[in-house]
Parts: structure tokens; sequence; C-alpha cells
């Protein structure tokens, strides 16, 4: 054992663990309690317990055992370009003893180990290769990227073994059972949703080709590829996915829809999974919907402060209809969600009405619509109200029907959240009109329209400053809406913080329309929505594309994601 350091030695009280978990705080006592009673039962470790139970993250673990045996995590650029010492330790047993060598300097190896407890794994490492072994912490989600990275090759021929290279795969559900049920399947998936959560990905999307399964994960709303898996396990990995969404493995033929639970990373996180066949088998979408993750806060949202506060007003309101609107993907829902929260009290009762649901409220009766059935956001809108409800949300409102009800429920005492695809806060108006809405019932109920995009934050790690170009300023007119000179605009750069791109995070740029008298004349004058976004304007209410422009001018964004984000919805 002289040929091992790694801190204070493998055996160590689980109590100098616990504490220093609590210390840091990645758990409280009372998970510990609980942890500690499992681990008696069932004779495992207790820090063994935590991660399976969910009860702390691995990263959380990661910095409670570098604290414990004063090392360090190692992190992502550390992992070596090649392997090292290939011909003295096999890929089987690092992969089995979660280790992989990440420094050689003369006589001293630094082993990354997801363990650094377990005393075999070191005193194997140092008398396979005669070195003097020097353990660091490694985080699972990165030792695994690791190891995909170094040994490619081999982990592809272990994912095949015991199968005919050359024989096609049945596509009959017990085989597809069997071969989602192996092992290195099993592990694929995992490692697939584990990096996700990981990552703060909000999707995960699985793409069969001829050739290749493409693998992409979307990082604030742009997709990014990831390395492949074999393409001969497409099948294995739907199946596999499939099954875990309680979705039916045999039918290929038509779109599927699920859900799944799973404590990953030590974290609590439910997936929307949804399938859909394609040329080369069927394209898998899982979108992440980690609850740890999202804040129902107006201003962790990015909302300005003005449109924070006339939102509030409209939604302390005891009747009416308040709308948010934008494209798919621009976060409408979570703004609905932070109202929702706002309102959630002992003395309401709320209910939504969605498809889908994306996270579950506490306090909140929330409804999955169901049209297969007949549960229709107009059928399930009408037994709501019998109900006596306080406040209402309804997902969408997709037809003159359903919008017809929330105007009733609106005119009937109830306050009525919904949502609508439109490009702008004024189209809005004009949408409901168009949808066949009467004018007189849009004035009575309307008392506001949220609209907004998402723009991705400039990663503070690497943002640089540069003064801004003239065109640019007389393009935008930048001098009248900033008294700073010289008049500096931020780019993005990239770093490993931001996965190299520039941006880290995403906010919201938004408008909100109160509807005014003047803005009730126009409806009834059948204006078109620019009439209606001018009168808007001359009463106060800043456009979507003002509020890009000056979280750029603040540093937040660019100009050009501001652009971005909003021609991308308009085209």
């Amino acid at each position: 054992m002289d040929a091992i350091t790694g801190g204070h030695g493998p055996r160590q009280d689980m109590d100098d663990l616990a504490h220093l978990l609590m210390e840091q705080g990645h758990c409280d006592i009372k998970t510990l309690d609980r942890a500690r009673r499992v681990a008696t039962e069932s004779g495992q470790r207790l820090d063994s317990v935590m991660i399976q139970l969910g009860l702390v993250s691995e990263r959380g673990l990661a910095e409670a055992y570098a604290a414990l045996l004063g090392t360090s995590v190692v992190k992502p650029d550390r992992y070596p370009e090649e392997p090292l010492l290939p011909e003295r330790l096999t890929t089987r047993f690092l992969r089995t003893a979660r280790a992989l060598p990440i420094l050689l300097d003369g006589d001293t190896l630094v082993v990354a180990a997801t363990d650094p407890l377990d005393a075999f794994t070191p005193a194997a490492i140092a008398a396979a290769t005669g070195k003097r072994v020097v353990l660091e912490v490694a985080v699972p989600i990165e030792i695994e990227a690791a190891f995909d990275r170094l040994y490619r090759d081999e982990t592809a021929e272990a994912e095949t073994e015991g199968g005919e290279d050359d024989a096609p795969l049945e596509e009959d559900a017990e085989r597809l059972k069997d071969l989602a049920s192996e092992a290195p399947v099993i592990r694929l998936v995992n490692q697939l949703i584990a990096r996700a959560v990981e990552t703060h990905a909000s999707d995960i999307h699985i793409e069969p080709f001829e050739d290749r399964l493409r693998i992409r994960y979307r990082y604030d709303g742009v997709l990014q590829e990831a390395e492949s898996p074999p393409a001969r396990l497409i099948p294995a990995i739907t199946s596999r996915i499939k099954i875990m969404a309680k979705l039916d493995i045999a039918e290929r033929r038509l779109p599927q829809d699920g859900r799944i639970k799973l404590a990953v990373r030590g974290q609590e996180v439910d997936f929307r999974v949804s399938t859909i066949p394609s040329l080369w088998g069927e394209t898998v979408v899982m979108r992440v919907l980690d609850r740890t993750a999202v804040a129902f806060d107006y201003a962790k949202l990015g909302l300005p402060a003005p449109v924070i506060g006339r939102l509030t007003e409209a939604l302390n309101l005891p009747n009416g209809i308040v709308l948010v609107t934008g494209p798919t993907g621009s976060g409408k829902t979570t703004t609905l969600y932070s109202g929702l929260m706002s309102l959630n009290s002992v003395v309401r009762k709320v209910v939504t009405v969605e498809d889908p649901i994306e996270y579950q409220l506490r306090g909140i009766n929330q409804i999955q619509v169901k049209p297969q059935i007949g549960l229709t956001f107009a059928t399930l809108l009408r037994s709501i109200l019998r109900q006596d409800p306080d406040v209402i949300m309804v997902g969408e409102i997709r037809d003159l029907e359903t919008a017809q009800i929330a105007v009733q429920a609106a005119l009937t005492g109830h306050l009525v959240l919904s949502t609508l695809h439109t490009n702008s806060a004024s189209a809005t108006i004009t949408r409901l009109r168009d949808m066949g809405l009467e004018d007189y019932l849009l004035t009575a109920v309307l008392r506001g329209v949220l609209a907004q995009r998402l723009v991705r934050r400039l990663c503070n790690a690497c943002k640089t400053e540069a003064d801004a170009a003239p065109e640019l300023i007389e393009r935008f007119d930048l001098a009248r809406r900033t008294t700073k000179r010289p008049l500096t605009l931020w780019h993005p750069q990239g770093c490993p913080a931001c996965r190299q791109t520039g941006y880290k995070g995403r906010l919201a740029i938004a408008e909100f329309l109160h509807p005014t008298p003047d803005i009730e004349r126009l409806v009834f004058a059948h204006a078109d929505h620019s009439d209606i976004e001018r009168a808007a304007v001359a009463g106060g209410m800043a456009t979507m594309f003002d509020a890009g422009l000056e979280a750029a001018l603040d540093g937040v964004t660019t100009i050009e994601e501001v652009m971005r984000s909003i021609r991308a919805a308009e085209a």
C-alpha cells in the first residue's frame, strides 16, 4: 500500500463523509437519518445508498470525497487525449473499477476514480503498472464521457459482443425486449440520460439514419451533436427507451407518447418521451423536465421589472383573461406556471387543463387532455366550471369553441390564463377576432397580453466588450437608448464553461399589452395589429424588440441573438 496515496486511505468513517455533505449543503440531517436506516438494513455503504435513493447528487458526493481526502475533483479538460498505459491496464478492468489514469509523471500515476474509498482499485493499478498511484475524484458523467472518447472502438465491440455481426436484428417484440435488457444497452441509455441532466440539456434527440444513429442535445434552444453509438444498436436503444416509458415496443408504425420518472445523478427528473416512425427507424425525443433546474420566478426568467409589474396587476384581478403568446419553445408555459405559483394559496382553487402536463405543481389541480377519449380543452373546460374554481389555466386556446368557453368563464367571475401562438401581443387580438370571437366579448374580458421570446445569455466567464460598429448604432438608433460613451456591445467568445458557444442560459424578452380605451376603440373599428401596436406603444408599452436591444446594451445578450430569436419566430 506504500505505492498508493489518496488522503486518509480507503477505510474512511462514513460519519466524516456525512458531516461534510451536510456542511457543504448537499443534504440535511433528515436525509442522512433515512439513508443510515436503509444502509443498516441493506448492509450497503452509506454513500452508495444516498446515490441510489437520489438523496445527494454525484457531483456533490464527489466534492465531499475530495474534501474528506484532501484531494481535488478532476475537471473535464484534465482527461488525457490518448489512453495511458493501455498495455498494462485493460479497458474492461478500468470500466468496471470506474477509474481512469489521467497523468503519468515519472513514477507517479494520477488516477481519477469515482470511488476513492475503494482500496482494491488503486492497489491493483499499482501492482499492474509498478507506479505510485495518486487518487483524485472523478464525477461519473465526466469519466464516462472520457471512456467513450478514449476507448470508443473497444466500447462498440463490447456492446455488440455475443451477437452475430452480420445477422440482421430481428424485429419481433420478444427479440427487442431481449436486446433492450442487455447490460451494454442499459448502460448506454443511462449514460445518454445522465449526460443530458448533468449538462443541463433541455432535450435529447435520437435520430436513426441508414449508417448511423445521431444523438443530439439541445442547449439553450440550440442543438449540439454528441458521439454516435453503433448503428446496429438502433432497435435496442429505441426499445429500451420505450420500455422505460411504458410504450408498446411492438408498435413501430404509429407515434407514441410516454413519460419516465428517474433518480438521475441524485436528482428526481421527469422525461417526456415522444416517438415518431421515420425512414430508418423510430425518431425519439426525450424532453428533460428537471424541476430543480427550473425557477418559477419572473425575475430569474429575465422579465423586465415594468413587464412584471403589469403582469402581476393583471393576475391580481378577480376575473378576466390573461394571455401569454409566442412560438413553440418561447417559455410561455414557464411564465404561466410562475403566475400560477404566485396565485396558489389555500383560499383559491386553481385548476389547469394541459396537453401535456409539463411540471407537477403542488397544491394545483392539473388535468391532462386526452382527445382520443373525448377529453378536449373545450369539454374539460365546461366540466371544470361546475366545480367553481377561482383560477383556470388552459394550456392553449386552439379553436373558437375553447375561446368562447374561456370568455364565458371570465364573464362569470373566473380568472383565466392561457396561451396562443402569435408573433406579438397586438397580433393576439386580431388572431382571436379571426377565430370568430366577437369584439364586444374580447374587450369585456381581456386584461392583458404578454408576448415573449427566449434569447441566449452571454457567458459571463468569456464574453468580451468592444466598441459598437457605427452601422449598428445608426441602424438601431442605439445612441438614443443609452448615455454610455463610448457606446460598446458585448460579444461571445467560447470557453469550457459554455461548451465553446459563448452563451450560457437564456432570458425572456417580452412586451405587455394592456387594453386601453384607445385600443378598445381600435378593436371595434377592426383595426389591424400594426395600428393596435402603435396605440399600445403610445400608451407606454415597450416592444419586445426594444426590450431585446436594452438587454444587448446591458451586456446580457447580443443584438444578433435578439434578431435571430425574433426573426425565427416571424419566419
